[in-house]
C-alpha cells in the first residue's frame, strides 16, 4: 500500500469509527431511557435497584455474543460500567 492509499485507508476506517460512536451513543442513551423507566416502576414497587441475578444474567448473554476481536472478558467489562451507569440513573429515577 502506498503511503497516499494508507493516509486514505486511516482516514475511512477513522470516519467509519466516528459513525459507529454516533449509533452507540444513541444506543447507550436508549438503554439509559429504558433504565430511568425500570427505575420508576421499582420506585412504585419498593423494589430494590441493585438485582444481582439479573446482572449475572446480562453479562453472561453479551460475553457469549462476543465473536472478537474483543475478548468476553472485555465485552463484561465494558457492560460492567455500562450497568453501573444504567443502576446510576435508574436509582435516580427511583428517588424522584
Amino acid at each position: 500500500m502506498t503511503k497516499p492509499d494508507a493516509e486514505a485507508e486511516l482516514k475511512r476506517l477513522r470516519e467509519a469509527i466516528d459513525q459507529v460512536d454516533e449509533v452507540l451513543v444513541k444506543l447507550l442513551n436508549q438503554r439509559a431511557r429504558y433504565a430511568v423507566q425500570i427505575g420508576e416502576i421499582k420506585g412504585e414497587l419498593s423494589l430494590p435497584i441493585y438485582s444481582p441475578e439479573r446482572e449475572k444474567e446480562v453479562l453472561l448473554r453479551v460475553e457469549s455474543r462476543s465473536q472478537g476481536p474483543l475478548e468476553p472478558a472485555a465485552v463484561r467489562r465494558l457492560f460492567e460500567r455500562i450497568i453501573d451507569e444504567s443502576r446510576r440513573v435508574e436509582r435516580e429515577s427511583a428517588h424522584r
